[in-house]
């Protein structure tokens, strides 16, 4: 060792601590149940598997008064920086949500609107007082604004979207998804919101090659209208989908 150079990093200092859900330096002790927990995503797994219904039941995040320092063991009121060994329990500290995280690179920021704190970066979204919930900033006054959109279950999964840690998607219509759940709809040729019907994407071009391919046919089928009259009747219900 060169004279001078600090000292290695010890096996103490290269610890990682935390969960799947998130790298902190403490534990939480969950109000509801006074069971001991990495973080409320953990002791919503944990609860949600019980065998009776009757005890399954999710963490209130604001109730959370108890956190357990996993450096020195100490068991104290929420705060950033442990009363007994003064070390951060977490680079990213919210005291509204009792929210811990040591991998700032997410851009975690608390949204006052929302309640709850959200990540992608403050200035990178906005907050739609009609939807409920932050959007990216590409989409202010660029989105169908429905009442509390967000508030909703994805169609797909059905989990919970306004808190649920996966990246959603605002449709066409002003309905939300997991955009995960929406690349999967695609993947099995869904065009449509699972919600309202209306289509995805812009289909004109498609409704236009359909429709003259009908006309092209037409004169193949003389004396059996019924079957023209029925695609006839199949666009014209698409156009009127796609433009309600």
């Amino acid at each position: 060792m060169e004279v001078g150079a600090p000292p290695p990093p010890s096996n103490e200092d290269n610890r990682e601590f935390g969960c799947d859900h998130y790298k902190r330096r403490c534990k939480i002790r969950a109000p509801c149940c006074n069971q001991v927990f990495s973080c409320r995503l953990c002791h919503n797994e944990a609860t949600s598997s019980l065998s009776d219904p009757k005890d399954r039941h999710e963490i209130v995040r604001h109730d959370i008064k108890q956190v357990i320092c996993l450096l020195c063991n100490t068991e104290q009121e929420v705060a950033q920086v442990c009363s007994n060994c003064g070390e951060k329990m977490g680079e990213y500290f919210c005291g509204i949500c009792k929210f811990y995280d040591d991998d700032i690179s997410k851009g975690q920021f608390h949204c006052d609107d929302c309640g709850i704190c959200r990540v992608g970066g403050r200035d990178n979204y906005f907050h739609c007082k009609k939807c409920g919930a932050c959007y990216m900033v590409g989409l202010r006054d660029n989105h169908s604004c429905l009442e509390n959109s967000m508030r909703n279950y994805c169609p797909v999964c059905y989990e919970y979207l306004f808190d649920s840690v996966e990246v959603s998607r605002v449709m066409k219509c002003g309905h939300t998804m997991h955009d995960t759940c929406f690349l999967k709809m695609i993947q099995q040729n869904q065009y449509r919101c699972p919600i309202c019907s209306k289509t995805l994407f812009d289909m004109s071009n498609q409704w236009t090659r359909l429709e003259a391919e009908v006309f092209v046919l037409s004169p193949l089928f003389v004396g059996s209208f019924p079957m023209v009259l029925y695609y006839e009747q199949l666009v014209y219900f698409v156009l009127i989908q796609l433009v309600s």
